[in-house]
C-alpha cells in the first residue's frame, strides 16, 4: 500500500505556516490545533518543517528570545518529504532511520498532505488485522 491510501482516509488538509511567521505565532498554532509540527511553505514550496523538537532545542540554547524570531531561522531544512506513490513500509523505514515523526507529502512540487508515524502504524495495524480476519474466515469456511 502507498501513502495515497492513507491520505484518502485521513484527508489532505494540512496546517502550514510561512518562514516569516514568528516562532511564537507558530507555537500558539501548534497548541491551538494540538499538533506537533507544521510544514513551512513559501510560494507553494515546502522549504522546511517546524516541530516541537526544533522549539525545545532552540529554547534550551537561546532562551525565550527565540520566540520573536522568524520560524524560518530555526526550522529543520530542507524537509524530508515523500510522494503519494511511496509504499507505507518505505516511509516507516525512512522515519525510523532519520528519527523523524512527520513526512510532508509532495506531488509535482506541491504539498498535498502530511503523514505522521502514528498514521502509518495505525494503517499497518489495520491492514494486519484485516488480513488476519480474512484468513480466519477462509479457514472456517474451508
Amino acid at each position: 500500500m502507498t501513502i495515497a491510501a492513507i491520505l484518502q482516509r485521513k484527508g489532505q488538509d494540512v496546517v502550514q505556516v510561512q518562514s516569516s511567521d514568528t516562532v511564537l505565532s507558530v507555537v500558539r498554532l501548534l497548541a491551538q490545533r494540538r499538533i506537533g509540527c507544521v510544514p513551512v511553505v513559501d510560494d507553494g514550496e515546502v522549504v522546511g518543517i517546524f516541530s516541537e523538537r526544533d522549539l525545545a532545542y532552540r529554547v534550551a540554547q537561546e532562551g525565550a528570545a527565540v520566540l520573536d524570531r522568524p520560524v524560518g531561522e530555526i526550522m529543520t531544512a530542507p524537509a524530508i518529504t515523500t510522494d503519494d506513490r511511496t509504499p507505507v513500509n518505505h516511509c516507516l523505514s525512512l522515519m525510523t532511520k532519520r528519527r523523524i515523526r512527520h513526512l510532508p507529502v509532495v506531488v509535482d512540487g506541491a504539498l498535498v498532505g502530511l503523514v505522521s508515524i502514528g498514521d502509518l502504524v495505525k494503517f499497518r495495524i489495520d491492514s494486519i488485522e484485516s488480513e488476519a480476519a480474512a484468513l480466519r474466515d477462509y479457514i472456517q469456511t474451508a
